[in-house]
């Protein structure tokens, strides 16, 4: 619960506020009151006789926001004692209503759901968190040096289509794919544009209204629910002294009390009668959503009939055949392919490259054959060829 969020130190306070308040001196009081308030500047001397003597050496200096009164710090220590005596001695505080607690309730599920949902309605448009830390660290930058805020969110679907451009590019016009590429990736660009769109749509009728709700409207029922509490603590702490503290003191505390209570009950109360504001603004995020889905198929909707054209032409045109440029082969005639490269050595042998083909004329021996490839005719060895069509016998 949001209710009275009081500081660790006031509790740790609570061992002073005993001698604070119940010393039975009241000098020893003021001086440990002064003390407190000026720990420098007090000078205790005794005498024989008793008697004190104060030395003040300090100068009044204006209060500033961080300084607090006598009074004020008496209160405040009011405060922390009750609430240790709740927390650890057990003791009650005044109860408040059911109603009053369901909307304190209500009010703090409220705050946590705005704030949740506020973060992730962000990660659900930039779902990136890499880029979402790159772009906090540059507009950063930016408000740093008084420059703009820098370059916004970069969409998936943009960097989709700018890979697809590129190589649609390097595959030319001649490449039914690059074609198809070209119109794909500037599919994906005006995704991304339209991605955009939503993102600023969101934040300017979602996310901005939904921030002003938790900084203005829901901190300032927290401030009244604090406020509230002091003043609870504030009263509890003078009732259960009833007899050392005068009834009117008793009676003023309640009546601040009630009326801090009655603003926090007011405040919440209007917040949650109110709460069309909020289903107004979960419509505008919805709508949003709408219209980018829309424009989202009208351009998918658009790239797929260009992509079924293409397909359309290509299946249409005639298959081409593949042209070999090697020489074609005669297998009417005994012929072998070499398999090495092959460099005379001597006279009348026959020069070839891996590859090769031979036309086989006579074979000389075991070892060698006769042949002729290019017009020139000669002998080379048998184990550097393949035969493809052998000699008569």
């Amino acid at each position: 619960m949001v209710r009275c969020e009081l500081e660790l130190t006031e509790i740790k306070l609570f061992s002073f506020s005993q001698d604070l308040f119940l010393s039975s001196s009241s000098q020893h009081t003021h001086i440990l009151i002064h003390t407190f308030s000026h720990p420098h500047t007090y000078t205790h001397t005794s005498s024989r006789s008793h008697r004190h003597t104060h030395t003040h050496t300090h100068t009044h200096t204006p209060r500033g926001k961080g300084s607090m009164s006598v009074a004020g710090l008496k209160k405040q220590l009011h405060k922390a004692t009750q609430k240790v005596s709740e927390k650890v001695g057990g003791a009650e505080g005044t109860k408040l209503d059911n109603d009053f607690m369901e909307m304190e309730k209500k009010v703090d599920i409220t705050s946590r759901a705005v704030l949740d949902i506020m973060t992730k309605t962000t990660e659900y448009l930039q779902p990136n968190p890499a880029t979402r830390a790159k772009m906090s660290m540059m507009s950063s930058m930016s408000k740093i040096r008084g420059g703009d805020k820098g370059p916004g969110y970069t969409q998936t679907e943009t960097v989709l289509g700018e890979a697809m451009q590129k190589f649609a590019a390097e595959l030319g016009d001649e490449s039914n794919f690059g074609l198809a590429l070209i119109d794909a990736g500037e599919a994906m660009r005006e995704m991304g544009e339209v991605k955009d769109a939503l993102d600023m749509e969101v934040k300017q009728n979602f996310i901005d209204p939904m921030q002003v709700l938790h900084d203005k409207d829901l901190k300032e029922i927290q401030h009244h629910l604090k406020k509230m509490e002091g003043r609870r603590l504030d009263f509890d702490y003078k009732k259960k002294r009833q007899g050392k503290v005068t009834e009117d003191e008793i009676k003023q505390a309640l009546e601040k009390f009630d009326d801090s209570k009655d603003i926090a009950e007011q405040s919440m109360f209007n917040l949650l009668e109110s709460d069309v504001e909020q289903v107004s603004q979960l419509a505008a995020l919805v709508q949003a959503q709408v219209n980018y889905h829309r424009q989202a198929v009208e351009i998918l909707q658009q790239l797929s009939s260009k992509i079924d054209d293409r397909v359309c032409v290509s299946s249409s045109k005639p298959r081409k055949e593949y042209t070999s440029n090697l020489p074609r082969v005669d297998f009417s005639s005994p012929c072998c392919r070499a398999l090495y490269d092959f460099d005379p050595e001597n006279e009348g042998e026959l020069r070839f490259k891996e590859g090769d083909i031979i036309t086989l004329t006579n074979q000389i021996d075991d070892n060698w054959y006769e042949g002729v490839i290019n017009g020139q005719s000669g002998f080379f060895p048998v184990n550097y060829v393949d035969v493809l069509v052998a000699l008569p016998h």
